[in-house]
């Protein structure tokens, strides 16, 4: 087997991250920041309101594994609570605040963002060989900037992230839009994650092989679903490498 690249989950694969999306704090603060805004609002209520869009965008898609889009959504809310002074700020100010908010959102649920041991040195010895990519579930209003945090987002082409789509892994689209994007076939490429169905089961629907990193996060079991190989420390992933080199 010729391997000529590696696609890489994020969150749960090289990024050990943690978040609470339920906090009450992370409402108040936005509803705080809002109300310089003109938007006055409580944090229960802007609570609701971020998870009812979110369904309602999800249930709006048609999509088999909708994803939501977090920017629209705060979009949304500012449409939706809006006042006369809010549509009364400076339209650059008024097209920044969606992306400022699902920011700040994302900071505020976020306590720890760190590599897995072993990360960086493994990604740069590989980045020397081969094309590396990213395909992983999530937005990139935090994705994005997250990478560029731990000091990975110049290693990879391209980034593809699910929020961008508007559906999730394990549809296939994404795991093609990778290969078409690179220019490579499936039996050139492996995929290395850590969540057994959206992950595994979804490269392998488009005959992508698999390395999957038993990680603390993620779906471990799905019946009928088997990694073609699987690590337990990040630079295992090298000893993996040369096993599919040598077939």
């Amino acid at each position: 087997m010729v391997i000529r690249a590696l696609i890489f989950d994020i969150n749960g694969t090289m990024t050990d991250i943690l978040t609470n999306e339920w906090n009450t704090d992370i409402y108040r603060v936005l509803g705080n920041l809002l109300s310089y805004q003109g938007i006055v609002i409580s944090p229960d209520e802007l609570r609701n309101a971020y998870f009812q869009i979110m369904k309602e965008q999800r249930a709006a898609s048609g999509e088999r594994y909708p994803e939501f889009d977090a920017v629209c959504v705060f979009g949304e809310i500012m449409t939706r609570y809006g006042t006369d002074y809010t549509r009364a700020l400076q339209p650059e100010k008024l097209n920044q605040l969606p992306l400022v908010l699902a920011e700040a959102y994302r900071a505020a649920s976020r306590y720890q963002l760190q590599l897995y041991s072993g990360v960086e040195k493994t990604i740069n010895q590989l980045f020397l060989k081969y094309r590396l990519a990213i395909l992983s579930d999530g937005q990139s209003a935090y994705a994005v900037p997250e990478l560029n945090a731990v000091g990975l987002l110049g290693l990879f082409d391209p980034v593809i992230i699910s929020g961008d789509f508007g559906y999730r892994k394990p549809d296939p689209r994404l795991f093609e839009k990778a290969l078409s994007d690179m220019q490579m076939k499936p039996s050139e490429v492996l995929y290395v994650c850590n969540d057994m169905y959206r992950d595994v089961y979804g490269a392998q629907r488009v005959g992508i092989k698999t390395v999957f990193f038993r990680s603390n996060q993620g779906q471990q079991e799905k019946n009928g679903v088997r990694p073609d190989y699987v690590i337990y420390s990040f630079p295992e992933l090298l000893d993996a490498v040369r096993f599919y080199e040598q077939e």
